[in-house]
């Protein structure tokens, strides 16, 4: 449903939201002390009979309520609202209906049933009036499926990191950051290799603790993953004494570069509170981004937005499995599907858990004991498939490690090898998974694969990594940008390519040029000169290649050089990407 949006007034800060309801509450009870004293006898003998002067409380009540119902005196302190939502009346009690009113205190302290409610309640954070603020409302109230999605992927995280920010004393908007950070999506990750809910980049991540290998990626773990970031807005909460605004902009941009912002504006003897500062242009939108969510959902009612409930209640639980676990096997045992059991382990990269750990597995909560008792009846050697492996000449364990999808440091592990030398004849065991790789739904593999099999325009080009090569320099080759390859598949511009990898490529189709016409199929057909270019004292193949940004092999491929060796005075040709040549 969309946003009933009606700008400028549409909105109001939180806090006052709940001191006119708390004034609305006392103006309602006084209206009720009133009907007391309408009927005093008939309740005198029943408040006589249990030992009660109700009257006499909610008379006291009622002078409070007129108090607070006066306009209170503004200050320089008091929050400026600027945005004024439609707030629904208080619906007054049924005097006819049979209640006690000491009965109903027990029900005021129990715990909401809908987890946003509970959200609601432990916000803190002010919300003044700003363009900033503003404009990030006007964006969600154009997008309001946005929300809606958002929503969707939260519930099976959302009530484990409210426990985790309570735990921590922290404000529950905190609770709502990975809406800003990832949408609240486990597999995000940016150009920039930050990954998660949370969106760690890696050495961030190994700062706090998050293990990162083949196997495991605990940045994606929201376990592991929401205890860091946690203790990271913590951390930087102190840094900043208190100042909640400064420490998620500390958490966007680097603590270190708010820091210099808040020199700067010493310096010019300017204000140092968040809003005053220069900060990156993100880090500028980050902080109201989040504080426009929280408003909305501390009233979506005003803003004509269906959300609808989460339940209160702890979603999934953890075990312990001890050991590597194949993950198919965990899913049959768990008796859930292999997408459910990554949909609450995304930090698992393969087939099974990490043979080092950790050994945690999250499971739906009603699934947890039967898989418990599963688990203790099964033998060690049933928890992964084996296979006994011939080495053949010419192999290595690289190669056997890449074709059954292990590592070969699990190899030398399993078959107690001091080194990585085999000999051909002999046998390995080796760990396969239980089901083909392609039922693995959420794997690295399967979740590469799916997305380069995303149809685009141009022409598709299967690439297969070779030794030196990295995303710049084949994006080169076929004329394409290298940040639109590396989302083709997956990656971010600056990971490590291995060797063997696959990358699916999408070139505009072939042109025909009288400039070169023999040009290798591997060169750019994309803004490519070609170069003559005479070779200088002291020139080698290497230094020209690295001048022009191109390949050796390629300077030897174009001018059909028989070893590497140049003389003084050599013309030769290359082929280059003028759009490429001004960086350097």
């Amino acid at each position: 449903m969309p946003f009933a949006y009606s700008p400028p007034e549409y909105l109001e800060n939180h806090q006052f939201f709940r001191q006119r309801n708390n004034r609305q509450h006392k103006r309602m009870i006084g209206e009720y002390s009133m009907g007391c004293k309408r009927t005093a006898l008939p309740l005198l003998a029943v408040l006589t009979l249990f030992g009660l002067s109700a009257c006499n409380k909610f008379s006291l009540i009622k002078d409070n309520a007129a108090a607070a119902a006066s306009p209170a005196p503004e200050t320089d302190t008091a929050v400026q609202v600027a945005y004024t939502p439609e707030i629904q009346e208080t619906v007054a009690p049924d005097l006819n209906q049979e209640t006690s009113f000491n009965a109903a205190e027990p029900q005021l302290n129990q715990p909401p049933v809908d987890l946003w409610e509970r959200i609601r309640k432990g916000f803190r954070m002010s919300t003044p009036g700003n363009p900033r603020i503003e404009r990030e409302i006007k964006w969600y109230a154009k997008h309001p499926e946005h929300l809606v999605r958002i929503r969707d992927r939260a519930a099976p995280y959302l009530y484990f990191i409210v426990e985790e920010v309570e735990k921590r004393g922290m404000p529950t908007e905190m609770a709502l950051l990975p809406a800003v950070e990832s949408a609240f999506q486990p597999f995000a990750y940016s150009p920039g290799r930050a990954a998660g809910l949370w969106q760690f980049i890696p050495s961030t991540g190994k700062s706090y603790g998050l293990k990162q290998n083949w196997w495991y990626d605990g940045r994606r773990d929201v376990v592991a993953a929401t205890g860091a970031a946690l203790n990271y807005l913590k951390s930087m909460s102190r840094d900043f004494n208190g100042d909640w605004e400064l420490a998620l902009a500390g958490y966007n941009a680097g603590a270190g570069n708010v820091r210099s912002a808040i020199r700067r504006n010493q310096k010019s003897g300017k204000p140092t509170d968040y809003w005053s500062l220069k900060l990156p242009r993100e880090t500028l939108s980050y902080v109201p981004r989040l504080l426009a969510i929280s408003l909305i959902i501390a009233n979506p009612k005003a803003f004509g937005l269906d959300l609808p409930e989460i339940e209160n209640s702890p979603v999934f639980g953890s075990v312990d499995t001890d050991s590597q676990l194949d993950l198919a096997l965990a899913a049959d045992m768990a008796d859930i599907s292999i997408k459910e059991l990554y949909r609450f382990n995304p930090g698992f990269n393969r087939w099974a858990t990490d043979p080092d750990g950790p050994h945690r597995l999250n499971l739906p909560l009603d699934k947890v004991e039967a898989f418990k008792v599963k688990l203790a009846e099964l033998s060690p050697e049933k928890r992964l498939t084996w296979k006994r492996y011939k080495i053949r000449s010419g192999d290595n364990l690289g190669a056997i490690a890449r074709k059954h999808h292990t590592t070969v440091g699990l190899l030398q592990q399993i078959n107690k090898l001091k080194n990585s030398r085999i000999r051909a004849g002999r046998h390995l065991l080796i760990p396969v998974s239980a089901q083909s790789l392609d039922q693995y739904a959420y794997s690295v593999e399967q979740r590469n694969k799916k997305l380069q099999n995303v149809e685009r325009k141009g022409n598709k080009v299967m690439y297969t990594v070779r030794s030196g090569d990295n995303l710049w320099t084949i994006a080169r080759r076929y004329g394409v940008n290298h940040k639109r390859l590396a989302k083709w598949n997956g990656i971010a511009p600056g990971d490590t390519l291995r060797l063997g990898q696959k990358l699916v490529i999408w070139t505009q189709k072939s042109v025909a040029t009288t400039a070169s016409p023999s040009i290798p199929s591997t060169v750019p057909f994309k803004t490519r000169s070609t170069v003559h270019y005479r070779v200088r004292s002291r020139d080698s193949l290497s230094r020209i290649a690295q001048r022009f940004n191109v390949k050796v092999s390629d300077l030897k491929k174009w001018n059909k050089l028989p070893g590497r060796y140049l003389q003084p005075g050599q013309s030769i040709k290359l082929y280059v990407d003028v759009t490429e040549q001004a960086a350097l």
